[in-house]
């Protein structure tokens, strides 16, 4: 079996949305960060300093957004539905209170927060039910931030690996790329919502096995069987080391960031 196969589809069992809580650990090691140019657009674009501001940081995981926003002086609760993503959010950052829910059905008082985020975790909400739930626990004036680290499919290595990474699940990732093109629109089908858009360039330098540990956290990788993984993950590992013979990765993202006010 070679990994130009497409993977099998997957079975009903396996929900992908779901499936980090059992690798919240490897998740919460080696899933990349956000850069502090991120986090001065959403205070330009929300018309506030984050710090002293009341934020709601909803699908948080692991924290690694929550920590960044309290790092920024926020004031911040966090919602997170998975089991095993809330225990290592509590294990890495207890000091933080974090509540489980989910942005179809927020735990909190109306009016409640300045601020309420959404860091890779907007697409797993039904916007009928997440817009109308995030204009009740906004205050008037207040925002709605959504962001996602995405590919620089302009570098050339980054092409290549989305490339394999497409063959692999039988899917076009360069046209996968563009469709992020659409998450404007789709953010808030019903148009109650009036989106800005900006892209915040950044990188970091990683080793090689944290670079795969990544890919490996993914929920397309988590609901494929364990020897298609292992085969991939080797065969990307000898490309990389084609580009980086000192193992030390250079990925580089684009967050696509989408920040609303309410009214």
């Amino acid at each position: 079996m070679t990994t130009t196969q497409p993977t099998p589809p997957t079975p009903p069992h396996a929900d992908p949305a779901h499936s980090f809580n059992s690798a919240a650990a490897q998740y919460a090691a080696n899933r990349p960060s956000y850069p502090p140019a991120l986090f001065d657009t959403v205070e330009e674009l929300a018309g506030r300093s984050l710090s002293g501001a009341r934020v709601v940081d909803v699908g948080a995981g692991t924290g690694i957004a929550t920590a960044l926003l309290r790092d920024r002086g926020a004031d911040v609760v966090a919602v997170e539905p998975g089991e095993g993503m809330a225990a290592e959010f509590r294990r890495g950052l207890p000091q933080i209170p974090i509540v489980r829910g989910n942005g179809n059905a927020l735990p909190l008082a109306d009016a409640h927060a300045d601020l309420i985020t959404y860091a890779q975790a907007w697409h797993w909400t039904d916007t009928a039910r997440s817009v109308p739930e995030a204009l009740r626990v906004l205050r008037p004036g207040g925002a709605l931030a959504l962001w996602w680290n995405t590919d620089a499919l302009d570098v050339d290595w980054i092409a290549e690996a989305a490339d394999r990474k497409g063959r692999f699940f039988g899917v076009d990732m360069a046209a996968k790329k563009r469709r992020a093109a659409e998450r404007t629109d789709l953010a808030d089908p019903s148009g109650r919502l009036d989106f800005v858009r900006r892209d915040v360039r950044w990188s970091r330098r990683i080793p090689v096995d944290t670079h795969l540990a990544n890919i490996g956290s993914h929920s397309a990788f988590l609901v494929t069987p364990q020897d298609r993984r292992t085969v991939f993950l080797e065969e990307e590992r000898a490309q990389l080391l084609k580009v980086f013979p000192d193992g030390i990765v250079e990925e580089t993202y684009d967050v696509l960031l989408l920040v609303a006010t309410k009214p």
